[in-house]
Parts: structure tokens; C-alpha cells; sequence
């Protein structure tokens, strides 16, 4: 589940919408939390408990709390028994010597954790990630999407200064630090995150089943691949001179020389930027509409070395899912396709569907996103990510046997 920053969250309290049995198990019984199925044991949970729900992809410190993971490596990932997925792990905030409590006032159910801090199921302090020392289970992923401490982000804006006086001196000291923000945290340049960029991360519909009653969408495929932004900004100087200044991003991390590290053995995405000619596209782009302040492309990055799936590739490609412009946001998946494709032959995501109507339950909208292959290569497809026709709003819908083949 994404917080309010956007960020995915990977351990949360919810509560359990209903009980269900699951076929030829007598001891276990299904658990529904929103559009997740969790085994869970007989009688653990009922009807409106909370729970501590762990996603799928996530994995738990190796503690006593979490002993009877140790055989799984302490990962959590989707599970099949028959015909029964089991998504993500639900356990009870007892077993975390945690309180469950009812406000006195509104009759409004939280835990306490042992610090005495609250948590509520319906705000921000319902996630608890952090609390109990959940990363992701990739070790790609802890360091791709990682959310950096904002202090973490000055000292590398500083640089070289950072280990010279005063500034060693005041960074060694709270007070300092908090001095050295108010100067340095908050400013946006190409050695920081972009500020008119959004970071990528689509919500699963296991997370908004409320969507499925806003009918039509358009249906893409989703790529397995690694998220890849191309942003660009013009300048003006006083004498009314232009500059453009180009970013190239990871998920979280911007890169401003054509040498700069990354996860992969080369920087994959300044070699995409340059494969596709971006910086020259989105120059003439500007060039072409002075009425843009900024320009951003976002896209998959995808095949040779990336994934587990390759999809049949001996090299890399993109596959653009975003195109946002300063005066109107992000584009419908038809414009984007007009412009960008036809415009500059830069090819977008796959169109699985262009007018879908939305069935009733995740479930259904499982058995769509299973039911034809990949466009790409003609093999089983990650999902399917649905969107609004102007762009406004977008989820994902993840194939569970995709996850069970190339997520384990």
C-alpha cells in the first residue's frame, strides 16, 4: 500500500472483512482484507479484528516473532494450494505483546505497540514498517527504492564540503544539522531528486477495490522491467537566454554523469536515454511548446540481465507508461501513444484494451489479466495496469501465477 509521499509500504493494520474456508483444509481458514486472500489458522481471526498485514515481496527480520518463517528465509510471497492463493502473511498484534484497545468516545478499535505509541487502522500510523524491520525480499529492491533519509540527501548535496569545517562540525551536532537544512535540505538542483517529478509506483487493486465501480478504463500491459524517468526543465537567464537542464532517474535515484553507478553493472538508464536519443526529443519538444516549463517521461526498462524474466532479449528496451507535461499533467494513454509514438517513435506500453469495463470483484479482474500472454513475447504476463482515459487515476492488477514463477 502506498502512504501519503507515494512511498510503498510493506506492513500495515487493517481489518478482516470476512472469513472463508478453504477447500480440502480443515485446520486453516481464508482471511479477506480488502482484495488479499491470507491463510490464516482456524478461529485466529474473525469479521472485523485488526491485523498486521505483510505484503507480498516483503521479508521479516529474523526475530522470535517471526521463528516460524525461518525455513522461507523469512520472505513472504504468494502461495497456491489448489486452487487457493495465499497473498501476503496476517498475523495479530499479540503476538507482538501488542494491546488492542476501543476508544472510549467513538468506539474506534487501535493497538498500542510497547513504546506506548498508538496506531490507528484509518490514518497514517497505521503503517509500521519501519517499526518492525521489514524490507523488501530483493536485496534489488531495498536499494532501488529505498526512502533515503532527508539529512542523507543534504550531505550528498554538499559533497566535498561534508568532510571539511564547519560544515563536519555541524553535522556532528543536532542542532547543526537541522541549521545546515534550513540552507541546504530543501533545495532542488540536478544533484537532488527532481521537485516537479513524481516517483513511480502503481497501487494494487488489492488496495482499492472501491475503483472497480468507476467502470471503464483503458488496460496496458505491465513489464517487469525497472522503473526508468527522463525529466527535462528549461531555464532562463535574465537576458531572457534559454538552457535546458536533463535528468536521468531510477526509481529514487537521479543521475547526472554518463559514467554514474547504479544497481546493475551499468548505469541502465543513462544508456537508455541514449539508445532512444531522450535529451534530443524532449529538447525539441520544448522547443516546440514554450508554453511547457517541463517535460518527464517515465518508462519500464526491461529485458537482457534486469529481471528473471528477460523476455526472450539478449538486450534492453523501453516501454513508456507515463508521459507528464507542466501545464496539464500526466497524458491519457491514447495522447501519450498520438505523440510520443507516432510524434517521435518512442513506443509506449502495449494496449491490451482501450474501452475495458471493469468487472465486480478482484477476482474477475484476475481471471482478464490471466487470460491472454504477454504482447511482448508471447509468454505469461506480469499484469495489467488500468487507467482513466485522461490519465487521472491508475492500479495495477498483478497475475499471482506470474509472481508464483518469477517472484519466489
Amino acid at each position: 500500500m502506498l502512504n501519503k509521499e507515494g512511498i510503498r509500504e510493506l506492513v500495515y493494520l487493517v481489518r478482516v472483512d470476512d472469513i472463508k474456508p478453504i477447500e480440502g483444509k480443515d485446520r486453516v481458514e481464508c482471511a479477506v482484507v480488502g482484495g488479499w486472500t491470507i491463510m490464516v489458522r482456524k478461529g485466529q481471526f474473525k469479521p472485523g479484528d485488526i491485523g498486521i498485514y505483510f505484503e507480498i515481496d516483503s521479508k521479516a527480520p529474523p526475530t522470535e516473532e517471526f521463528a516460524f518463517l525461518a525455513p522461507k528465509k523469512y520472505k513472504i510471497k504468494t502461495q497456491k494450494y489448489g486452487n487457493f492463493y495465499s497473498q501476503g502473511l496476517l498475523m495479530h498484534p499479540n503476538d507482538f505483546g501488542w494491546e488492542v484497545k476501543e476508544s472510549q468516545f467513538d468506539n474506534i478499535y487501535y493497538i498500542v505497540d510497547l513504546n506506548g505509541k498508538e496506531h490507528y487502522v484509518d490514518d497514517e500510523s497505521r503503517f509500521i514498517t519501519k517499526i518492525l524491520g521489514v524490507t523488501y525480499s530483493i536485496a534489488e529492491d531495498n536499494k532501488r527504492k529505498s526512502n533515503v533519509d532527508p539529512y542523507q540527501r543534504m550531505v550528498q548535496r554538499l559533497g566535498e564540503k561534508a568532510k571539511r569545517q564547519p560544515y563536519k562540525w555541524l553535522l556532528s551536532k543536532n542542532w547543526g544539522k537541522k541549521f545546515l537544512f534550513r540552507i541546504y535540505g530543501k533545495k532542488s538542483d540536478s544533484r537532488g531528486w527532481p521537485e516537479w517529478v513524481s516517483k513511480t509506483d502503481e497501487e494494487r487493486i488489492e488496495n482499492m477495490k472501491w475503483i472497480l465501480e468507476d467502470k471503464t478504463s483503458i488496460a496496458t500491459e505491465k513489464i517487469d522491467g525497472t522503473s526508468t524517468t527522463f525529466t527535462m526543465r528549461r531555464h532562463k537567464n535574465i537576458f531572457g537566454k534559454e538552457s535546458f537542464e536533463f535528468i536521468v532517474c531510477s526509481r529514487n535515484v537521479p543521475f547526472i554523469k554518463p559514467d554514474a553507478k547504479c544497481f546493475y553493472d551499468t548505469n541502465v538508464y543513462i544508456e537508455m536515454a541514449e539508445k532512444y536519443n531522450i535529451e534530443a526529443h524532449m529538447k525539441d519538444m520544448l522547443g516546440n511548446h514554450p508554453e511547457w516549463e517541463w517535460v518527464t517521461i517515465q518508462a519500464e526498462t526491461f529485458g537482457a540481465g534486469i529481471q528473471k524474466n528477460n523476455y526472450g532479449l539478449d538486450h534492453k528496451e523501453i516501454r513508456i507508461f507515463n508521459f507528464i507535461t507542466s501545464d496539464k499533467g500526466r497524458w491519457g494513454t491514447m495522447d501519450m501513444q498520438k505523440f510520443l509514438e507516432v510524434g517521435y517513435g518512442l513506443p509506449i506500453v502495449p494496449i491490451v484494451k482501450i474501452n475495458y469495463t471493469l468487472p465486480d470483484t478482484v477476482e474477475e479482474l484476475r481471471e482478464f489479466v490471466h487470460e491472454d500472454l504477454s504482447m511482448i513475447d508471447g509468454e505469461l504476463k506480469e499484469g495489467i495496469v488500468f487507467r482513466k482515459h485522461d490519465g487521472s487515476l491508475s492500479f495495477k492488477c498483478v497475475d499471482p501465477d506470474y509472481l508464483l514463477k518469477y517472484h519466489i
